[in-house]
């Protein structure tokens, strides 16, 4: 008896459902989607790797697709045309976004400028970052400190080759990159090549705490579900956030110590104490960190990852690597290392960079957004409100409409070709477009560059073990980055000079 009882009462709860999902979009057209389950809806259609299997759906379903994940709908964005009409188009409508269960462990999404609505003190704290970290002013003043951090990398790939030892490529990245984000926040090193344990547990805590956040999750699902962490990521996102926010609030205590003895760092956090101590500001130390916490997190694994991606494609085709290597060490001559005034001279280099951030975006979708009307139309298909949208950089990069040859590593495509980064041209938006572009761009776009132009100027490079670029594994671990399943290692080989 209590067994039917249950039975009908989700059945009465699925109808109700229905009729509240359904009602007030008369004569309107929701864009097409797959078969659902009752009450699950499309749940078990998303598999491990969301963005492969909703790129598949996209297919069979087009470029506006709706499935219904739970209590959630969500629609698919899978083209540069329909791209276009959610971030450019109807972006002012469109701008809020979704947080996920693990990121409101800590109340982040009422603090961050990732999440926040795009009112007030979101704008706040994005002139803030804008201002002192990524204007061409700033990023100009600390080119000598990004410099500095290459050449350490350069100096432990030289010592790697003398001994024939073979690189983590994604590892030494995250490293420098580290290394980069966190003298530009806090005038220290975070890590180094030789301190395994250290290094290990930052990029630990950061690869979690992506995986975490794009983990479909079931508190997202069905919210009322959401107090018992079924999946318990909420705790171990809020231990992960936790154990950062400790190291920023020992960072602070410092900087203001130094403050007390007159002695002052030019970084970002120095910045941001000046602005907490001006009358009525909007800063305290708990939103100090919290905006750190942004910075951290998309300043460095997103350019490692990259650089990985982007070695590992030219490992597996040696003619463009040695096309690559040629034009950089020709641009380059007798210097004995790269500047970032020289990646404007390297069109060839841009190509594999952008072929790369095609074939494997650093995030497989945006941030969620949401529609915060009803009024909102994407082609004929209307967008309900409160519904989450999803743009897929993954299927707009592989979309064959739009490239020849889409699952080919082939940077000749952008030789010749007016197309960027920056929001200009919707089939390729790895940073995101209109308003809530990632405002890290002119810093990723120099590290990136630079730190891989450096790794094919100073080195030759061959798998380790002699596996052969055919059996090399390029499957890819989901999360909120896109990283290499199994890392790539390489063994670096002196140039001759």
């Amino acid at each position: 008896m209590d067994i039917l009882a249950i039975a009908l009462s989700l059945l009465l709860l699925c109808f109700i459902f229905f009729l509240f999902t359904c009602s007030g979009y008369e004569g309107a057209k929701i864009s097409p989607g797959p078969p659902r389950l009752p009450l699950l809806g499309n749940i078990l259609q998303i598999g491990e790797k969301p963005h492969r299997s909703l790129d598949h759906l996209s297919k069979i379903y087009g470029s506006v697709m709706t499935l219904k994940l739970g209590w959630l709908t969500t629609v698919v964005i899978s083209s540069p045309e329909a791209a276009k009409e959610v971030l450019k188009t109807h972006d002012h409508v469109l701008c809020y976004r979704i947080s996920t269960d693990p990121v409101r462990a800590t109340g982040h999404h009422e603090r961050s400028f990732a999440w926040l609505p795009p009112f007030a003190r979101w704008r706040f704290l994005r002139k803030i970052t804008t201002q002192q970290l990524f204007s061409t002013r700033s990023l100009d003043a600390t080119k000598d400190l990004r410099m500095s951090k290459v050449q350490e990398l350069m100096s432990f790939v030289d010592t790697c080759s003398q001994s024939s030892e073979a690189v983590n490529i994604g590892r030494a990245s995250f490293i420098t990159s580290l290394n980069i984000i966190s003298n530009a926040l806090f005038s220290i090193n975070l890590a180094n090549f030789n301190d395994t344990e250290t290094t290990d547990d930052f990029q630990n805590v950061v690869l979690r705490m992506m995986e975490i956040a794009g983990t479909s999750n079931m508190a997202d699902f069905f919210p009322f579900l959401g107090f018992l962490d079924l999946q318990g990521t909420r705790k171990e996102a809020r231990l992960c956030m936790n154990k950062l926010f400790r190291v920023f609030q020992r960072f602070i205590d410092t900087k203001r110590s130094l403050k007390a003895s007159r002695n002052k760092d030019n970084d970002m956090l120095s910045s941001l104490l000046d602005i907490s101590q001006e009358k009525e500001s909007e800063l305290d130390d708990d939103g100090i960190k919290h905006l750190l916490l942004d910075l951290f997190l998309a300043g460095t694994d997103t350019s490692s990852s990259t650089v990985e991606w982007a070695m590992a494609e030219l490992l597996r085709n040696p003619k463009m690597m040695v096309k690559a290597q040629e034009e950089i060490r020709q641009m380059i001559g007798g210097n004995d290392a790269v500047r970032e005034l020289d990646i404007f001279k390297l069109p060839y280099l841009q190509a594999v960079v952008k072929e790369t951030l095609r074939l494997h975006p650093p995030s497989p979708f945006l941030i969620p957004r949401t529609s915060e009307s009803d009024d909102v139309r994407i082609f004929e298909f209307i967008i309900p409100k409160n519904t989450q949208v999803l743009v897929s950089l993954w299927a707009i990069g592989r979309d064959p409409n739009v490239w020849e040859n889409p699952t080919q590593f082939k940077p000749e495509r952008f030789l010749g070709r007016e197309i960027d980064v920056k929001d200009n041209d919707f089939e390729l938006i790895p940073f995101g477009a209109g308003r809530r572009i990632c405002p890290g761009l002119p810093l990723g776009f120099r590290i990136v560059h630079l730190v891989l132009a450096s790794l094919l100027y100073g080195f030759d490079w061959k798998y380790q073990n002699g596996i052969l670029p055919e059996n090399v594994d390029m499957s890819e671990a989901f999360g909120v980055t896109l990283h290499k399943a199994e890392p790539l290692c390489a063994v670096p080989i002196k140039k001759h000079v």
